[in-house]
């Protein structure tokens, strides 16, 4: 039988994102909120363990084939465990990257400049009402797009690649930020991983989905 998911480790130390997110909140948005939704995920999962040979993601982009009993426990419990995996991951120690490569090309094709993507962004994270995340993702003819998605929906059910995101949820901020949400906001850019967001952007969903 193959073995329930593990918590992936963190690809850096725990402070290596500070200022921008603390220490303490890196330790227990990873330790403790998403190890939680790990423990639900393979709770359901137990139930139809086959699917253990599968990723969470590769779940996740085919929730139609889902047994029914166990759908709603893979879409919000697993999409918690996708969407943190993969928040860390974008994320990296090196502050103050841009974007390179073909990724640039297209951000620049799509939004004619950095700064003008990069407001997009933002306004888009500032009115993502509630809880939930806001993405960079790649739609399947190849198209960028900035999209909101609530609780723990993920884009990978819609066939999007996804690139870039921040979590929106209090506990991603709220024991430095508190209620200025547009801080944590401006404060992120700094620690996008774009190197890694151009790995992502050269995969298909299908390639994507083998990593998380």
């Amino acid at each position: 039988m193959a073995k329930e998911y593990t918590l992936r480790p963190l690809p850096y130390a725990y402070d290596a994102l500070e200022p921008s997110i603390d220490e303490t909140t890196v330790h227990i948005h990873h330790d403790k909120h998403q190890q939680a939704y790990l423990d639900k995920c393979n709770a359901a999962i137990s139930k139809h363990p086959e699917l253990f040979n599968k990723t969470v993601a590769q779940l996740l982009n085919d929730l139609g084939n889902i047994p029914g009993d166990i759908k709603k426990d893979v879409t919000n419990q697993g999409g918690g465990v996708f969407n943190h995996t993969f928040f860390w991951e974008n994320m990296s120690e090196k502050h103050g990257q841009k974007p390179i490569g073909n990724l640039k090309t297209a951000l620049e094709n799509t939004y004619g400049t950095f700064e003008e993507f990069k407001a997009q962004f933002k306004q888009h994270a500032i009115t993502n009402f509630g809880s939930g995340w806001t993405w960079l993702v790649k739609h399947p003819n190849g198209d960028l797009q900035i999209i909101n998605m609530a609780n723990q929906d993920t884009p990978i059910s819609s066939q999007f690649v996804p690139l870039v995101t921040i979590d929106l949820w209090e506990h991603a901020y709220y024991l430095k930020y508190q209620n200025l949400r547009a801080d944590f906001i401006e404060n992120f850019f700094d620690i996008i991983n774009w190197e890694r967001a151009e790995q992502f952007y050269n995969l298909d969903i299908i390639e994507f989905c083998k990593l998380f």
